[in-house]
């Protein structure tokens, strides 16, 4: 327990002494430095984006030439580069329509860390974490560009397997992922989608 404590605080010191929002920048920061996601000129749209850790680093990467839409069920302060944030739900009927009118084209890449409010029945969690993102899973074919990534939120739990598989309908290659900045104790994983084939 020590060591995830120790771990904790120093992603959580080190976002605070780069002027990162939140400690899971450096979540997105190690997966993109390992597999090159999101790129120069990309239109990037993130899911349960609050504060802006993920905003930032997605900003950062995309450039003058790209675009990065936040969307959160809070309000997130104003992040710095071609950033627009919306007070939004992923389960409002209209989401897609809401995302295209603020996009400059269809998005190269989704990300989605969404979790719901934790009830501390695991199963239950668990649960509502799967469908939140399968939400974001069913709107993709609207969003997304044939071609593009996601990079997507899961909790393990019984339900996970049929996700995976799901989404590999959808998606050329899907990679189970755990970045370093990840709690160790946690259960969260991320999977990282490659190749988006459209809606199947």
């Amino acid at each position: 327990m020590r060591l995830q404590e120790a771990k904790r605080d120093f992603y959580r010191q080190l976002a605070k002494r780069m002027g990162f929002k939140s400690r899971a920048a450096f979540k997105l920061i190690q997966i993109n430095r390992k597999y090159k996601v999101i790129k120069p000129g990309d239109v990037v749209v993130d899911f349960g984006c609050a504060p802006g850790g993920w905003l930032q680093v997605a900003a950062e990467v995309v450039g003058k030439d790209g675009f990065v839409l936040g969307i959160d069920l809070k309000k997130v302060e104003r992040i710095k580069g071609n950033v627009v944030t919306i007070v939004a739900d992923v389960t409002d009927a209209n989401i897609s329509k809401i995302i295209l009118e603020r996009l400059p084209r269809m998005a190269n890449v989704i990300l989605s860390d969404l979790a719901p409010k934790v009830s501390g029945i695991w199963e239950l969690d668990h649960i509502k974490q799967i469908d939140l993102t399968r939400k974001v899973v069913a709107i993709l074919p609207q969003i997304l560009n044939k071609g593009g990534s996601a990079i997507l939120k899961v909790f393990e739990g019984e339900m996970i397997n049929d996700f995976i598989k799901q989404v590999k309908e959808i998606f050329k290659e899907v990679r189970i992922i755990k970045p370093k900045a990840s709690r160790s104790g946690s259960s969260e994983i991320y999977l990282l989608c490659i190749n988006f084939q459209g809606s199947n």
